[in-house]
């Protein structure tokens, strides 16, 4: 039975390719995306096997290793392996809260929607530590929901790519509120942040549910890449293809659940399995595909709470 849980907030520092292999539509490599609301996910096996790398990396564990067996799980059966059994870590699939837009003033802004904030705070309570803040009601004729000090406003419009919204400063004091809840709770714990923490709250724009679906539909990077022979310099053979990203600036969370260790060979109480994944609190590493090229750089945040609290 789980007994604690952590929220783990993944902050995209360079372009995640999140891959489902070859594509079906004008993309050859698209990122993983939710079956019904199409938004862009990390699937939790490809999380679970990011934290399992990490964590031997940081210990100086083998993998495998008892210890890594003990957190993970082990799937071989038989005397010889000890038996297989369940791992002490069960994250959830890593969703998106926050997407990076250009904008026509203030660069790009930070953007979400009532739908995707709805969710985060039922996720969030099965931490224990809900987001103490209510959520914004929907905005009315297409308007988004700014901050009162807002850095992305053109008077009193909100240009996002080449969409003109009416920005609607109703709410302004909750969506400030919102927006330092993630700065200060979400964001790494690392000095380097301060800027994009107080950046955050003049740049936090609540879209409507459909102008978000469509913005992380269409507005993600799609980049085409090449193989050149060595010999010619020319395109290899077959070797044109295109693939999409997560832009940088995203912002990203999984639950993660904890419990005791289920192995003969090393028993870990849900409180040590805590303090090893609290180890990942402000921690850089590497997500995803294209490791070698420079993407998939994240660095994570986690905070603790109690299942069914």
């Amino acid at each position: 039975m789980f007994t604690v849980a952590v929220r783990l907030f993944i902050y995209v520092e360079t372009s995640l390719h999140p891959g489902t292999g070859r594509g079906l539509g004008g993309v050859d490599l698209p990122i993983q995306r939710e079956t019904v609301t199409n938004y862009p996910m990390v699937q939790a096996s490809s999380l679970k096997g990011r934290l399992r790398a990490v964590m031997a990396l940081k210990n100086g564990w083998d993998d495998p290793s008892p210890e890594i067996a003990a957190l993970f799980g082990r799937a071989e059966a038989g005397e010889e392996s000890g038996g297989s059994f369940a791992g002490a870590i069960s994250p959830g699939d890593a969703r998106l809260v926050l997407f990076p837009v250009r904008s026509l003033r203030g660069v790009f802004a930070w953007t979400t929607s009532r739908a995707v904030l709805e969710r985060f705070r039922r996720d969030l309570a099965l931490t224990g530590v809900p987001p103490q803040w209510r959520l914004p009601e929907a905005p009315a004729n297409d308007a988004v929901l700014v901050g009162p000090a807002c850095g992305v406003c053109a008077e009193q419009n909100v240009v996002l790519e080449e969409f003109t919204y009416l920005a609607d400063y109703g709410q302004a004091e909750l969506v400030e509120a919102i927006a330092g809840w993630l700065g200060n709770c979400a964001f790494p714990p690392l000095p380097e942040y301060d800027p994009f923490r107080e950046r955050l709250p003049r740049h936090l724009v609540i879209l409507p549910d459909d102008s978000f679906r469509d913005f992380v539909t269409y507005s993600t990077e799609v980049v085409t890449r090449v193989r050149l022979a060595p010999s010619t310099k020319t395109v290899h053979p077959g070797a044109l293809w295109t693939e999409e990203y997560l832009p940088a600036e995203s912002l990203l969370y999984s639950p993660v659940l904890l419990r005791d260790s289920a192995s003969p060979d090393r028993r870990f109480s849900a409180s040590t399995v805590l303090g090893v994944v609290k180890q990942l609190d402000g921690t850089r590493t590497w997500l995803g595909g294209d490791e070698t090229t420079g993407r998939g750089g994240v660095c994570f945040r986690v905070a603790e709470g109690e299942v069914g609290a």
